[in-house]
């Protein structure tokens, strides 16, 4: 048995799977996020560790007795800061944290060629940008700060005692010179960071480190090696078996995201293609990312009184696709790919008389269709072909939403038995692969297929219109 620790946004997931990858047992634990000024969001650091312990202790005893390894997936680019006694300094700036959209700008003047070095555009979504905010904002803090670690490698600290990181979720610093698969002096020194204050970097499939003493005799289990792991798209990926050059998925978590992975390096910033490493060796991938996505499912379940997203999917299909004119742009944090723009936010367009919250539910899941289909352009503009997409995600349980997101995207759509699990799947997997020593080849074979869903051409060509005027609204809310 093998398990793997999913730090999301909104909870963390633990999950165990058997010698053959198959998911025996899962729970979850809810985590909060404050969000105190315009542009920020922010999570408290030992919140990780509390849910983390809840969830694990959540699984069958017996289960957990037979885990022989453990592997921990994350949201990607949070900046947790800590002094020399490994204490928090500050809550958690996370990924969808708008406020260092000046230091961007700031950091791509400093480091002229850091676009080649990061395979990305200086985004305040990443993780370097946010510490020159505190440098400049928080000084004590910063002068403070001996270690900066990523979400769920706060959780392999309490864990193991270690501080490391993979390359998957390290590349999303912009601290990484992705190409060579270290981190970059110039990078570093233009935050005024050194090594010293970065964790040891090691390929997902590796061991980090060994479960403390007194953490396996509380969880029940040996003192079992511990994975490095990945951020939470690449080990999704790995998870359902997304590991070679061309394969693809769509991940519909509180983000959305489109990922393909790629056997050499490809970055595209001029349009806010996201490129960093795999989460395993010699391998690297493309991916765009929304950043709000089931986010707002579950914002417009509650603003139409809707019990949940799966009352909500049911009140749009009662509508049906393009039944009204309503718009929505879903850019309730701001957006990455392919705009770039912290400030924009969400808006309902032409509401009027016979708008009701059947159509409201459906612009919605067309709004979030829509901004993945701008991604997908992006990838193409990039010379990235896709023939299909596995669906991993909460979002992934709704056939009705796929239907949509197909047709607006024109790509099929491949759901996995088990791909709702998502990236703590691939952190079970890739302790497996770390203790077990097994090829990729054998541990990531993708799971069986539970349905396939093709683009409807009459509702592609009913969405298409609206798809347009989509694309022309950005311009005009983007000015307001």
């Amino acid at each position: 048995m093998f398990l793997g620790i999913d730090i999301g946004t909104s909870g963390v997931k633990a999950v165990i799977v058997d010698e053959h990858g198959v998911v025996v047992d899962q729970q979850n634990a809810a985590l909060a996020v404050s969000r105190p000024h315009p542009l920020w969001s922010e999570q408290e650091p030992d919140d990780y560790w509390t849910a983390t312990q809840t969830a694990v202790l959540g699984i069958d005893p017996a289960f957990r007795a037979r885990v022989q390894g453990i592997g921990i997936a994350g949201q990607m680019h949070g900046a947790t800061l800590l002094g020399t006694d490994d204490r928090p300094l500050r809550p958690v700036i996370l990924w969808n944290d708008g406020r260092s959209f000046a230091e961007c700008t700031a950091l791509e003047l400093a480091v002229s060629n850091s676009r080649q070095l990061t395979g990305n555009i200086a985004m305040p979504g990443f993780t370097a940008p946010k510490l020159l905010w505190v440098r400049e904002h928080e000084p004590e803090i910063f002068a403070q700060t001996r270690t900066i670690l990523l979400p769920k490698d706060y959780v392999r600290l309490c864990l193991t005692g270690d501080k490391a990181s993979d390359l998957s979720d390290s590349a999303g610093t912009l601290w990484l010179d992705v190409v060579k698969r270290d981190w970059s002096d110039a990078m570093l020194e233009a935050c005024d960071l050194s090594r010293g204050q970065m964790p040891l970097l090691h390929e997902g499939c590796r061991v980090t480190g060994k479960l403390r003493s007194d953490i396996a005799a509380s969880w029940g289990m040996d003192a079992v090696p511990v994975a490095a792991g990945g951020g939470d798209n690449a080990a999704g990926a790995a998870g359902v078996g997304v590991v070679s050059d061309g394969d693809a998925l769509l991940s519909l978590g509180t983000s959305g995201v489109i990922f393909v992975a790629t056997k050499d390096f490809r970055p595209n910033p001029a349009r806010a293609v996201h490129a960093f490493c795999h989460c395993l060796p010699d391998m690297w991938h493309q991916m765009t990312v929304h950043l709000s996505a089931a986010s707002c499912i579950d914002w417009a379940a509650k603003l139409t009184g809707c019990d949940g997203p799966a009352a909500l999917f049911t009140l749009a299909e009662t509508a049906g696709a393009a039944s009204g004119p309503e718009i929505f742009l879903p850019y309730l944090s701001g957006e990455r790919t392919p705009h770039n723009d912290p400030h924009i936010r969400g808006s309902f367009l032409a509401l009027d008389n016979e708008t009701s919250p059947e159509k409201l539910a459906q612009s919605v899941l067309e709004g979030v269709a829509f901004a993945l289909a701008d991604g997908l352009s992006a990838l193409k503009e990039a010379d990235t072909n896709i023939e299909f997409l596995s669906v991993i995600g909460g979002g992934a349980r709704s056939a009705y939403w796929g239907s949509i997101i197909a047709a607006a995207l024109g790509t099929p759509l491949v759901y996995l038995e088990g791909g709702e699990v998502g990236p703590a799947l691939g952190a079970a997997k890739l302790a497996q692969m770390a203790v077990s020593g097994a090829d990729a080849a054998s541990i990531f074979a993708a799971p069986p297929v539970s349905h396939v869903i093709k683009p409807d051409q009459a509702m592609t060509d009913v969405l298409a219109p609206k798809l347009a005027r989509f694309r022309a609204a950005y311009s005009h809310i983007s000015a307001l």
